[in-house]
C-alpha cells in the first residue's frame, strides 16, 4: 500500500540528535504554490517543473492544482529524484453566499462572493474520505459541464467560418489536459487549431477576428502566450460570445470547503489577492485589522501570496501584520497561465523580496513541512482535532519543520 516517505523518518527527537551539529540557514527558496498539468500549468510536464526548480535552488515546492489531487503521486516522485521536498496542497473556488448578497468581492475582483480557497500540507496519499471524495467528483463533473457547452459555442462561431473546422472535448482532454479540461485549455486547444491549419499570420489572425465579431486582434502571432491571453479575453470570459456562466450551485460553500480539507490532513488557508495593478483593494480585504478578525473567526490562521502581482511596500506591510499575529504566511508564483516565468518568488515588476519576506515565509513553509511530517508518523499536526490552529505550536514546529527539510535535502 503506498504511504508517505516521511512516515518511514526518524522519530523527532532522533531527527533533532542526528542534525544538532548542523548549521540551519536562516532561509531557503520555497515556491508553496504552482499548478500542474494535472489542472492548467505553464509548464508542459513535470519534468519541466523539477528540472526548473533545481535550476534555481528551489529546496520547496508545493502542488496547487484546482479540485484535483491527481498529480499528487507524480509530484511525490520527481520530488525525491529531484530532492526537491514537496508540499501536498489543494485549491477550490467557493462561495460566501453572505458576501454575494452584498456585493463584497472577496478575492476574485470580478464576482462578489466568489472566493478561492486553498488547503496546505495535505495528507499524501491524498485521502479525503468517501463523502467527500463523492463532492469533489461532483464539482469536477459541473466544472467540465461548463466546458463541453462552451465547446459547443465555440464550434458554432467556426462552422460558418471554416466548417472544415473544429474542436472536440475528447481530443483537448487528450493532447492539452489531463483528467480534467479548464477554460485556459480552450484557448490553447483554439489556438493551436489556428496556427496548425493556417500557416500564414495573417490568416491566422484574420481568422479569429471573425471569431471575435470584427474585432481587431492585438497580439503577436508568434507569441502564443499573447494569442492565447487574447482568445481567452475575447471569447472565453464573461461577455464573450462563447461564455458559458457557472451554475452557482456548483460552487461549494467555504465551511464545506474546509471540512474537506481538515478530512484530507490539511491547514485552511486564504489566499490573498491584495492591490491589483492600480492599487485597488477588495472590500474583503481592504482594511486588514477586519480581514484579521473575520479569518480568525473561521479558525484560519494561514495565509498565502502570490508577490509578483503586488508592489513591494504594500506586500511588505501586509505580511509582516499577519506575521506579528503569528499566522503562517506562504508565497508562491501560481505559474497557471501561458507563458513560463522563473520560480523563484519574486514582487511586482521582478523587485527582489527582502530576506526578512522570505525568512517569514521560509517559516510558514516549515510548519507545512513539519505537520506533513507528523501527520504522516500518525501524530498531531498543526491543527487540532476541533480543527482550531495550535498557534502556541508554531515555533516549535517551524524549527521541526527545518530540521525535517534539511534531514531530506541531506539524503542520498
Amino acid at each position: 500500500m503506498m504511504k508517505s516517505f516521511l512516515a518511514d523518518y526518524p522519530l523527532p527527537e532522533e531527527i533533532r540528535k542526528k542534525l544538532s551539529n548542523n548549521h540551519l540557514p536562516e532561509f531557503r527558496e520555497a515556491n508553496a504554490h504552482i499548478h500542474t498539468p494535472y489542472s492548467f500549468s505553464s509548464f508542459p510536464d513535470m519534468e519541466t517543473i523539477f528540472s526548473t526548480a533545481v535550476s534555481e535552488n528551489i529546496a520547496v515546492l508545493g502542488i496547487n492544482d484546482f479540485y484535483v489531487a491527481d498529480g499528487f503521486r507524480e509530484f511525490n516522485d520527481r520530488s525525491l529524484s529531484s530532492r526537491v521536498f514537496p508540499l501536498f496542497n489543494i485549491e477550490f473556488i467557493g462561495l460566501l453566499k453572505e458576501e454575494q448578497k452584498k456585493g463584497i468581492r472577496i478575492n476574485d475582483p470580478n464576482n462578489p462572493g466568489r472566493i478561492y480557497f486553498c488547503g496546505k500540507g495535505l495528507d499524501f496519499p491524498f485521502n479525503p474520505g468517501f463523502i467527500n471524495s463523492l463532492k469533489l467528483k461532483s464539482v469536477v463533473r459541473e466544472s467540465q459541464t461548463q466546458i463541453k457547452a462552451m465547446i459547443s459555442k465555440l464550434n458554432r462561431l467556426i462552422e460558418p467560418v471554416n466548417p472544415s473546422l473544429s474542436l472536440s472535448y475528447d481530443k483537448i482532454k487528450s493532447r492539452h489536459a489531463r483528467d480534467m479540461v479548464r477554460e485556459r485549455h480552450l484557448a490553447r486547444a483554439l489556438r493551436t487549431l489556428v496556427t496548425e491549419n493556417f500557416p500564414d499570420p495573417g490568416d491566422q489572425l484574420s481568422f479569429l477576428e471573425k471569431l471575435y465579431g470584427g474585432k481587431k486582434s492585438a497580439a503577436d502571432p508568434a507569441d502564443h502566450a499573447q494569442l492565447e491571453n487574447e482568445i481567452r479575453s475575447n471569447l472565453l470570459k464573461s461577455g464573450g460570445a462563447a461564455f458559458v456562466k457557472e451554475d452557482e450551485d456548483s460552487f461549494p460553500e467555504l465551511p464545506s470547503i474546509m471540512k474537506i480539507i481538515l478530512k484530507a490532513g490539511g491547514i485552511p488557508c486564504y489566499p490573498v489577492l491584495l492591490d491589483d495593478p492600480s492599487g485597488n483593494f477588495t472590500e474583503f480585504e481592504r482594511d486588514r485589522g477586519k480581514l484579521y478578525k473575520s479569518l480568525s473567526d473561521k479558525k484560519i490562521a494561514c495565509i498565502e501570496l502570490i508577490p509578483g502581482r503586488n508592489s513591494l511596500p504594500v506586500l511588505s506591510d501586509f505580511v509582516h501584520f499577519f506575521h506579528d499575529r503569528n499566522f503562517i504566511v506562504t508565497f508562491g508564483t501560481e505559474h497557471n497561465t501561458p507563458g513560463l516565468a522563473p520560480l523563484t518568488v519574486t514582487a511586482k515588476g521582478n523587485e527582489q523580496l527582502g530576506n526578512d519576506l522570505k525568512q517569514i515565509a521560509w517559516e510558514g513553509v516549515c510548519v507545512i513541512a513539519a505537520h506533513q511530517y507528523l501527520r504522516a508518523k500518525g501524530m498531531q499536526g498543526y491543527i487540532m482535532p476541533d480543527g482550531k490552529p495550535s498557534f502556541d505550536q508554531k515555533r516549535e514546529l517551524t524549527y521541526l519543520g527545518k530540521l525535517v527539510i534539511e534531514f531530506f535535502l541531506s539524503k542520498n
